[in-house]
Protein backbone atom coordinates (compact mmCIF):
# COMPACT_ATOMS: atom_id res chain seq x y z
CA UNK A 1 0.00 0.00 0.00
CA UNK A 2 1.42 3.35 -1.02
CA UNK A 3 1.55 6.14 1.52
CA UNK A 4 0.13 9.55 0.79
CA UNK A 5 2.70 12.08 -0.42
CA UNK A 6 1.61 14.67 2.14
CA UNK A 7 2.43 12.41 5.11
CA UNK A 8 5.78 13.11 6.74
CA UNK A 9 8.02 10.09 6.45
CA UNK A 10 10.73 9.61 9.02
CA UNK A 11 14.16 8.36 8.24
CA UNK A 12 14.45 6.95 11.76
CA UNK A 13 13.08 3.70 13.21
CA UNK A 14 10.32 3.77 15.79
CA UNK A 15 9.14 7.35 15.39
CA UNK A 16 6.47 9.23 13.49
CA UNK A 17 5.20 12.77 13.12
CA UNK A 18 1.99 13.70 14.90
CA UNK A 19 0.69 17.25 14.93
CA UNK A 20 4.06 18.86 14.20
CA UNK A 21 5.82 16.92 16.95
CA UNK A 22 7.57 13.58 16.91
CA UNK A 23 6.35 10.57 18.87
CA UNK A 24 8.17 7.39 19.70
CA UNK A 25 7.02 3.98 20.83
CA UNK A 26 8.41 0.46 20.79
CA UNK A 27 6.84 -2.99 20.79
CA UNK A 28 7.99 -5.39 23.46
CA UNK A 29 9.65 -8.51 21.98
CA UNK A 30 7.32 -11.52 21.55
CA UNK A 31 4.35 -9.49 22.84
CA UNK A 32 1.67 -7.34 21.25
CA UNK A 33 2.00 -4.53 23.81
CA UNK A 34 3.77 -1.33 22.99
CA UNK A 35 5.65 0.98 25.33
CA UNK A 36 4.91 4.66 24.75
CA UNK A 37 8.21 6.55 24.95
CA UNK A 38 6.92 10.07 24.58
CA UNK A 39 6.40 13.11 22.36
CA UNK A 40 9.46 15.13 21.37
CA UNK A 41 10.09 18.40 19.50
CA UNK A 42 12.70 16.95 17.11
CA UNK A 43 12.98 13.65 15.26
CA UNK A 44 16.52 13.14 16.62
CA UNK A 45 15.28 13.25 20.21
CA UNK A 46 12.52 10.75 19.44
CA UNK A 47 15.01 8.50 17.64
CA UNK A 48 17.43 8.61 20.60
CA UNK A 49 14.56 7.65 22.93
CA UNK A 50 13.73 4.72 20.66
CA UNK A 51 17.40 3.64 20.60
CA UNK A 52 17.65 3.60 24.39
CA UNK A 53 14.48 1.51 24.66
CA UNK A 54 15.55 -0.83 21.85
CA UNK A 55 18.89 -1.49 23.55
CA UNK A 56 17.12 -2.28 26.83
CA UNK A 57 14.56 -4.61 25.24
CA UNK A 58 16.37 -6.23 22.32
CA UNK A 59 20.04 -5.90 23.32
CA UNK A 60 22.29 -7.17 20.47
CA UNK A 61 19.33 -7.64 18.09
CA UNK A 62 18.40 -3.95 18.27
CA UNK A 63 18.35 -1.95 15.08
CA UNK A 64 19.54 1.50 16.12
CA UNK A 65 19.13 4.91 14.58
CA UNK A 66 22.44 6.13 16.01
CA UNK A 67 24.73 3.10 16.47
CA UNK A 68 27.73 5.31 17.25
CA UNK A 69 25.94 6.61 20.36
CA UNK A 70 25.18 3.16 21.75
CA UNK A 71 27.60 3.47 24.68
CA UNK A 72 26.20 6.83 25.78
CA UNK A 73 22.58 5.72 26.23
CA UNK A 74 21.35 5.26 29.81
CA UNK A 75 20.53 1.76 31.04
CA UNK A 76 17.11 1.40 32.68
CA UNK A 77 16.99 0.24 36.31
CA UNK A 78 14.62 -2.62 35.37
CA UNK A 79 12.68 -3.92 32.40
CA UNK A 80 9.47 -2.23 33.54
CA UNK A 81 7.82 0.17 31.06
CA UNK A 82 8.29 3.08 33.50
CA UNK A 83 12.04 2.52 33.78
CA UNK A 84 12.42 2.06 30.04
CA UNK A 85 10.40 5.25 29.47
CA UNK A 86 12.59 7.24 31.89
CA UNK A 87 15.80 5.93 30.27
CA UNK A 88 14.40 6.88 26.87
CA UNK A 89 13.55 10.38 28.14
CA UNK A 90 17.08 10.76 29.52
CA UNK A 91 18.55 9.72 26.15
CA UNK A 92 16.33 12.25 24.37
CA UNK A 93 17.34 15.01 26.80
CA UNK A 94 21.03 14.18 26.32
CA UNK A 95 20.54 14.37 22.55
CA UNK A 96 18.89 17.79 22.90
CA UNK A 97 21.74 19.01 25.12
CA UNK A 98 24.35 17.72 22.70
CA UNK A 99 22.53 19.35 19.81
CA UNK A 100 22.43 22.71 21.66
CA UNK A 101 26.16 22.47 22.39
CA UNK A 102 26.87 21.73 18.73
CA UNK A 103 24.74 24.71 17.72
CA UNK A 104 26.62 26.95 20.18
CA UNK A 105 29.97 25.71 18.86
CA UNK A 106 28.81 26.25 15.31
CA UNK A 107 27.76 29.79 16.18
CA UNK A 108 31.14 30.49 17.79
CA UNK A 109 32.95 29.13 14.74
CA UNK A 110 30.80 31.28 12.48
CA UNK A 111 31.53 34.38 14.59
CA UNK A 112 35.27 33.64 14.54
CA UNK A 113 35.15 33.13 10.78
CA UNK A 114 33.33 36.44 10.27
CA UNK A 115 35.89 38.25 12.46
CA UNK A 116 38.74 36.65 10.51
CA UNK A 117 37.17 37.66 7.20
CA UNK A 118 36.68 41.20 8.48
CA UNK A 119 40.30 41.37 9.68
CA UNK A 120 41.54 40.06 6.34
CA UNK A 121 39.40 42.61 4.51
CA UNK A 122 40.84 45.42 6.62
CA UNK A 123 44.40 44.15 6.11
CA UNK A 124 43.94 43.87 2.37
CA UNK A 125 42.37 47.31 2.18
CA UNK A 126 45.24 48.90 4.13
CA UNK A 127 47.85 47.13 2.00
CA UNK A 128 45.91 48.16 -1.09
CA UNK A 129 45.81 51.72 0.20
CA UNK A 130 49.56 51.84 0.72
CA UNK A 131 50.40 50.18 -2.59
CA UNK A 132 47.94 52.11 -4.76
CA UNK A 133 48.20 55.41 -2.90
CA UNK A 134 44.63 55.56 -1.64
CA UNK A 135 43.61 58.19 0.84
CA UNK A 136 44.02 56.73 4.34
CA UNK A 137 41.93 59.52 5.82
CA UNK A 138 38.97 58.50 3.70
CA UNK A 139 39.64 54.78 4.20
CA UNK A 140 39.62 54.98 8.00
CA UNK A 141 37.02 57.72 8.21
CA UNK A 142 39.40 60.07 10.05
CA UNK A 143 39.68 63.50 8.41
CA UNK A 144 42.97 65.32 9.00
CA UNK A 145 44.71 62.10 10.06
CA UNK A 146 48.06 63.00 8.51
CA UNK A 147 47.91 66.61 9.76
CA UNK A 148 47.23 65.45 13.31
CA UNK A 149 50.08 62.94 13.12
CA UNK A 150 52.49 65.62 11.88
CA UNK A 151 51.44 68.04 14.63
CA UNK A 152 52.02 65.34 17.21
CA UNK A 153 55.61 64.92 16.05
CA UNK A 154 56.31 68.66 16.38
CA UNK A 155 55.47 68.74 20.08
CA UNK A 156 58.32 68.59 22.56
CA UNK A 157 58.18 65.75 25.07
CA UNK A 158 56.67 66.51 28.48
CA UNK A 159 59.11 67.71 31.13
CA UNK A 160 59.22 66.77 34.81
CA UNK A 161 57.70 69.29 37.20
CA UNK A 162 61.06 69.94 38.98
CA UNK A 163 62.92 70.54 35.68
CA UNK A 164 64.82 73.89 35.80
CA UNK A 165 64.28 76.27 32.91
CA UNK A 166 67.86 77.32 32.22
CA UNK A 167 68.56 78.50 28.72
CA UNK A 168 72.31 78.08 28.40
CA UNK A 169 73.50 76.67 31.69
CA UNK A 170 73.06 72.94 31.77
CA UNK A 171 75.40 72.22 34.69
CA UNK A 172 72.60 71.84 37.21
CA UNK A 173 70.56 69.46 35.13
CA UNK A 174 73.50 67.30 34.10
CA UNK A 175 74.85 67.00 37.60
CA UNK A 176 71.53 65.67 38.85
CA UNK A 177 71.19 63.39 35.88
CA UNK A 178 74.59 61.73 36.18
CA UNK A 179 75.19 61.74 39.91
CA UNK A 180 74.83 58.47 41.72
Amino acid sequence: MASSPSRKQSRYHGIRSRGGKWVSEIREPRKTRRIWLGTFPTPEMAAAAYDAAALALKRADAVLNFPSSMDSYPVPASMSPQDIRSAAAAAAAATALQRNEEADNSLKVTERQKKYEYDMTMMSSTSLASSVGMDEEELFGMPNLLVNMAEGMLLSPPRPSDYPDSSGNSDGAESRLWSY
